[in-house]
């Protein structure tokens, strides 16, 4: 949760299912979302970490490409894997 608030996630991400910049956390992992492609995917944790690391390749339908493409060289293999550990907690 501090990387959550630490990184920034909290000014775009909601964890209570509000949409704001980016699609919200809540009830994230697992779920199938459709891309500005129209792909379906489903945000697992290779999803998840390649939307981290390279934001703009997987656009979620609905959303522009606005995250910053610097997690790759801020965040560490471990900062990652906790933010997606924490991603699957927010269920409700």
């Amino acid at each position: 949760e501090q990387l959550y608030i630490n990184q920034g996630c909290i000014g775009c991400h909601s964890l209570d299912g509000t949409i704001v910049v980016g699609p919200s956390w809540l009830n994230l992992y697992g779920r199938d979302e459709e891309l500005d492609d129209g792909t379906i995917v489903t945000a697992d944790e290779n999803y998840l970490r390649n939307s981290i690391l390279y934001p703009g390749d997987q656009i979620v339908n609905g959303y522009q490409n606005l995250m910053p493409a610097t997690y790759i060289d801020v965040l560490s293999d471990t900062d990652i894997s906790d933010l997606i550990a924490f991603i699957k907690t927010i269920q409700e």
